[in-house]
């Protein structure tokens, strides 16, 4: 005997659990952005995203979880936009292509940089969330100082260094433009003269 389906009543809604925590992280980011993180609850982050306390609860059980997984997001946008570079090929447009994403030169990118402070300030105190800050960063150099060593460049004499250099250097220039100090494009350029002399053959 056959069932109609529309005797079964409505068919429940399937929850995307991967999308509302997405949707959480991304409330936590804007908060973050104006609050700062050591003032930011998960009450603040109900609120901004329009749902419950509980449900923030229910799907982070703590705010140091709800912090790592913001990070994650954030990586993974940052690695869609360089997906989406089809100029980055050899090694040196790779390693610009990476540390352009590190500089508040949209409006996205300003969030993610007023974030990054935050998350900087706010794991001082936060062991877990400064290993994850640790191991992102331990990705990132080891990423750039294979290219630097790919490209044979006088960088890759010490490559490992020439990737600290870069990436010290776009963190503060990110800090700069947020501040106000240097524009957008002066930081590109003191990027670019910087990548030249780990990049450009003797």
């Amino acid at each position: 005997m056959r069932v109609q389906c529309d005797r079964l009543g409505p068919v429940p809604k399937l929850v995307d659990h991967h999308e509302r925590r997405t949707l959480l992280a991304d409330a936590l980011l804007r908060v973050a952005a104006t609050r700062g993180l050591m003032d930011v609850s998960l009450r603040h982050v109900a609120a901004e995203a329009g749902v419950t306390a509980g449900m923030v609860q229910h799907y982070f059980r703590t705010k140091d979880e709800m912090m790592v997984f913001a990070l994650d997001v954030v990586a993974a946008r940052v690695q869609a936009r360089l997906d989406d570079d089809p100029e980055a090929d050899a090694p040196r447009a790779r390693v610009r292509a990476l540390l352009v994403q590190l500089l508040p030169l949209d409006d996205d990118r300003a969030l993610e940089g007023r974030v990054a402070v935050a998350f900087h300030a706010y794991a001082a105190a936060r062991p877990a969330v400064a290993a994850r800050l640790r191991e992102d960063t331990a990705g990132m150099r080891a990423a750039i100082a294979e290219q630097v060593r790919r490209a044979g460049a006088p960088g890759a004499l010490d490559p490992e260094r020439a990737a600290t250099g870069l990436l010290s250097l776009v963190e503060g220039l990110a800090i700069h433009v947020l501040g106000g100090h240097v524009d957008p494009d002066h930081a590109l350029a003191t990027l670019d003269g910087h990548l030249d002399l780990a990049f450009t053959p003797v």
